[in-house]
């Protein structure tokens, strides 16, 4: 099975966000959850690994991040690739590859379609830099994991980059206690 098959929870409706699933994040976050929405993608191991926030925080602050990486093994690999300058060569290749910046551009929309289908909050800025730049490779693997493959290109190259690194392998929730 291919690991985009596996890690999604649905591409069109995802999952509820359980109470269980609520303390799993706040342990992966190391703080209570805000704007949960659903849980966009799981790890192998069954626990959230992405999750869709609304559009504003309780207290109505625009939240313009639709898709959140919790899994905390990923967001450690994620941050090793952004240390090693991942960003900056991504960012240079968006001036120099016409066909890069062109499916950046189509994943920037996609993801302003998406939230303001939800709420709109009046504004053109999505999330991870885009379309112009590439500013957080969380945003791009979160976007890609709840979304599958094809829509973030910055996204998909990440989730390369990871399995590179041996992600997935065992319980990537195995690092904080239940």
């Amino acid at each position: 099975m291919r690991l985009a098959t596996l890690l999604l929870v649905n591409q069109t409706q995802f999952e509820p966000v359980t109470d269980a699933d609520r303390e799993v994040i706040a342990e992966q976050l190391g703080r209570p959850p805000r704007a949960l929405r659903a849980v966009a993608a799981r790890c192998p191991g069954g626990h959230p690994a992405v999750v869709q926030t609304s559009p504003r925080l309780e207290d109505g602050t625009p939240f313009p991040t639709l898709y959140y990486l919790t899994c905390p093994r990923l967001a450690s690999l994620v941050g090793k690739l952004e240390a090693q300058g991942v960003m900056r060569e991504m960012t240079e290749r968006l001036g120099s590859d016409p066909g890069l910046a062109a499916a950046y551009q189509r994943a920037h929309e996609s993801y302003l379609a998406q939230r303001d289908a939800i709420e709109p909050l009046g504004h053109q800025v999505t999330a991870g830099g885009m379309p112009g730049r590439v500013k957080c490779l969380h945003v791009h693997l979160a976007h890609t994991l709840a979304c599958g493959p094809g829509v973030n290109p910055i996204g998909d190259e990440t989730l390369e980059l990871v399995r590179a690194e041996g992600w997935p392998s065992g319980d990537c929730a195995a690092d904080f206690p239940q």
